[in-house]
Order: structure tokens, then C-alpha cells, then sequence
């Protein structure tokens, strides 16, 4: 049986559907925001103070193997109701907390590697959401945007662990803007439409590839195309893309190539 800690975003939905149609065996402890699976009879919603109880069902189901899904909501740590484990092994995660939302997943991560269960990738079941380098529309980038995706990658290799630039925006062999802990969409919110940039989504530096892969969607390709970004630059097998034929017709409909490296 297998168990699956789900947030938000469609991304949990997507990896539980696939779930579902396998025909695997399941429970989930609901980490949403707003109880997001509250109506599935599979699912358990657990404070994340309560560790004791966490572990509790892992065990009770049997359940050698967990995964990680969707946006996981960052908890009030000063309303939490702690069990025993959770006394034990919160401040960690506190201290864990003040680093972003993906270092809490980190700390319970290792929480649970402690406790003998294993965390496998978000994507096991759904392997077809990580693309194999390549080009996938019938644009290419050109030899002036190899020059801008080559300093965006460089740059990428020397942040260091600390850094949470997940996404930047390259232009004539500069980097135009950077992302921030607000996300790749307010980034592109301060540009200038018609840029003709291109948008490289990488994995920040030692990033747990069990989880919180970068995203892009058919929301991420319509930003690019209000800015008038010319690409998209993906790391092969380290990004999540949802609504992969749908990106690829709007992105070949509006002149936007994805080539993942």
C-alpha cells in the first residue's frame, strides 16, 4: 500500500488519478490547504504537529512507501497541537520553516527515513510528466539564444544550496530578471511585454528530486506568450509539465519552443 501526502495544486490530483487507475492500494493524509480530499473515504487529515499519529497509520497500513504531491500548506507552528513525536521532532522542522515551504517537506522527509519508511519520487507512477532532453515544438532556439541559454546554465551551476532561484529570464546572453520565493509568475509580471526573452526552469542547487520539481503548465506557456517570451529551457527528467499536449499545440501555435537540456 502506498502512501501519499497531498497538497494542493493539480499536480496531487494528477498522481492520485493515475493511483487510482493502476489500481494501487492507498491512503492519503491530506496536507491541503483547505482539506482539499476530505471526500475520499482514503483519506485522513493529520495535523503535521501530530508525527506520532503520521507514523501511526504508515504502520497500521502496512505501508513500506510514501510520496510527496502538490503545494504542501505551510502550518500556524504557534496553534499546533503536538503528540510526543511531534514534540520530539518539530523544531527541526520549525528551524526548517524559516528556509521556505520545500525545506518543511525536507524535514519530515528525513523524519520518515528516520523512522524506516521509504519516500520515493513524486513522479513514480506518472514517469511521462518528465521530459527526455530534446526539442518539442517546431521552433528551435537559435544560435544568438544558445549564447543567453548557456549564461543562464552557468549560472544555475554556481548557486549554491541556499539560493532559491528556481527560474530566470535570459536575453542577448544576459540575465534579465530571477525568480523569487513569489514564484515564476510574478517574475514575468515585471517584465516588459515583447521581450522576446526565454525562460530557463531548472531544480534549485541539491534540491530532494523526490519532490517539489519545477512546474510549467498551460498557464506558464500563456504568461510566455503575454510577454512575449520566444522559449522555454527545461532540465531533462527534473521538471514536471503538465498538459504536455496541450503546451506543446500552444506553444507551436504561438512560436514559443520548450527544449529541455
Amino acid at each position: 500500500m502506498i502512501g501519499l501526502f497531498l497538497g494542493d495544486t493539480v499536480f496531487s490530483d494528477i498522481v492520485l488519478n493515475r493511483i487510482k487507475r493502476l489500481k494501487k492500494k492507498y491512503f492519503i493524509i491530506d496536507f491541503s490547504k483547505n482539506s482539499k480530499f476530505k471526500k475520499n473515504i482514503n483519506s485522513h487529515r493529520i495535523s503535521i504537529g501530530k508525527f506520532g499519529k503520521i507514523l501511526n497509520l504508515i504502520k497500521e497500513k502496512n505501508s513500506k512507501k510514501v510520496l510527496f504531491a502538490g503545494k504542501i500548506a505551510k502550518p500556524k507552528f504557534s496553534s499546533l497541537r503536538l503528540d510526543l513525536k511531534g514534540i520530539y521532532y518539530m523544531p527541526g522542522v520549525i528551524k526548517a520553516a524559516k528556509k521556505g515551504d520545500a525545506a518543511i517537506i525536507k524535514s519530515i522527509i528525513k523524519i520518515l527515513n528516520k523512522e524506516g519508511i521509504n519516500v520515493i519520487s513524486s513522479i513514480s507512477f506518472n514517469p511521462e510528466l518528465a521530459l527526455k532532453s530534446g526539442n518539442y515544438t517546431k521552433l528551435k532556439p537559435n544560435r544568438r539564444d544558445f549564447l543567453s541559454i548557456k549564461k543562464g546554465v552557468k549560472y544555475f551551476n554556481k548557486l549554491n544550496e541556499l539560493d532559491h532561484v528556481q527560474a530566470l529570464i535570459v536575453k542577448d546572453n544576459k540575465i534579465v530578471a530571477k525568480e523569487g520565493k513569489e514564484g515564476t509568475r510574478k517574475m514575468l509580471a515585471k517584465l516588459k511585454k515583447k521581450t522576446q526573452a526565454i525562460l530557463i526552469k531548472f531544480p534549485k542547487k541539491k534540491q530532494d528530486l523526490r519532490m517539489d520539481l519545477p512546474v510549467i503548465g498551460l498557464q506558464t506557456l500563456k504568461d510566455c506568450k503575454k510577454f512575449g517570451l520566444k522559449g522555454i529551457i527545461l532540465k531533462s527528467k527534473k521538471n514536471i509539465i503538465l498538459d504536455k499536449a496541450k503546451c506543446i499545440d500552444f506553444a507551436n501555435k504561438h512560436r514559443i519552443f520548450i527544449k529541455v537540456v
